[in-house]
């Protein structure tokens, strides 16, 4: 064999070689693109029950996955922009799953969109009319009195507003997760709503309930750049069948965000974010101060190191600011989102609630 016969085929080898990669390249995209354009991922999918409606409150009873369950029920409340299947995103990737199977009895807040008539609900109505409800419901289906709370960003604010004014008869544990306290931390929110420059009720009376198109777009602003660096990513990752599904459960949740009632929007914008006044002391709801050193309850308060949400600083004052004897304030690894849900989370915070919950459960 001539040695241009030899240089050849090995010429033809290579671009074989080269066409193989090529070919394996485009399957592995082709089916990642199918991925994408499919109709969009199922969450939320641990068996459960609704316990209670009431407008735009739901209440999930999940069903046990353990032979042993806890005494003391727990629930979650879900921020109020957000849908509460961030709790439970997949089998194998859900913390409502992680906590059944480990013999927590679990509850959980949602929220669904507010109706026109719902423009009036105010912050009152979340934590004077719904929790308490919320709460005698679940006794009296677990005929247990006392419950603990678990609450998620404005769902935790919900919650500690509770526990304030019902020191009589206090959650037996509270947990909260990247909740701020003082607003006037948040800077980028305290910019775009600057009372000298944003006209919050001629919003309201405009459009009764807040859009979610603004909620969304008021988040998306903090971080202008990071869907498209996040799509611009995900085509490195194309052929990883794992890292789409991961990719659009968590797109869908995102985008999924919830309009507010009209009411308790310009509530929280004047009282907390103009006023700070949940972290002065000078919040009242119905006429009762909503004093943070007046819970007692066993207190643990998770922060994400990286949130760009609820900043640290925003949330650090927190634990210093309840009276219980038994607090504890936790900082892990991770951002707003992925210290609750994802990698990050099964391996982080999860087994911190479970241990830190468990022990005061039983």
């Amino acid at each position: 064999m001539s040695a241009t016969t030899a240089a050849t085929r090995d010429e033809a080898d290579v671009a074989r070689g080269l066409q193989s990669i090529v070919d394996r390249a485009i399957q592995r995209n082709i089916k990642g693109l199918q991925y994408i354009s499919s109709p969009t991922p199922s969450l939320g999918l641990t068996p459960k029950e609704v316990v209670l409606k009431r407008g735009t409150l739901n209440l999930y009873h999940y069903l046990p996955q353990a032979e042993e369950v806890y005494r003391v029920p727990v629930v979650m409340v879900m921020a109020t922009t957000n849908r509460g299947y961030l709790f439970d995103l997949a089998p194998g990737a859900s913390l409502i799953e992680f906590m059944l199977k480990r013999g927590f009895d679990v509850f959980v807040v949602d929220w669904s969109p507010p109706t026109p008539e719902e423009k009036t609900l105010g912050l009152a109505d979340y934590v004077c009319d719904f929790l308490p409800e919320v709460v005698g419901c679940v006794r009296e289906i677990t005929g247990e009195r006392d419950v603990s709370l678990a609450g998620y960003c404005m769902g935790g604010v919900l919650t500690i507003l509770y526990a304030a004014l019902n020191a009589n008869d206090p959650p037996k544990n509270l947990v909260c997760f990247t909740t701020p306290v003082d607003f006037g931390r948040m800077a980028l929110f305290q910019k775009w709503s600057d009372p000298r420059f944003f006209d919050v009720d001629r919003l309201v009376e405009t459009l009764g309930n807040v859009p979610s198109e603004v909620i969304f777009g008021a988040f998306e602003m903090l971080r202008p750049a990071t869907r498209t660096a996040s799509r611009l990513q995900l085509l490195e990752s194309m052929w990883n069948e794992e890292t789409l599904k991961s990719f659009r459960r968590f797109e869908r949740w995102s985008t999924d965000t919830l309009p507010l009632p009209g009411a308790y929007f310009r509530e929280t914008t004047k009282e907390f974010f103009w006023k700070n006044s949940l972290f002065k002391g000078k919040l009242e709801l119905r006429g009762k101060r909503a004093d943070l050193s007046a819970i007692v309850s066993p207190f643990l308060h998770v922060i994400a190191e990286h949130d760009h949400i609820v900043p640290p600083e925003c949330a650090a004052p927190l634990v210093r600011m309840v009276s219980s004897a038994d607090k504890q304030e936790v900082m892990l690894k991770g951002g707003h989102v992925s210290l609750v849900a994802g990698p990050n989370a099964v391996s982080r915070m999860w087994p911190t609630l479970e241990t830190w919950l468990g022990e005061r459960s039983a």
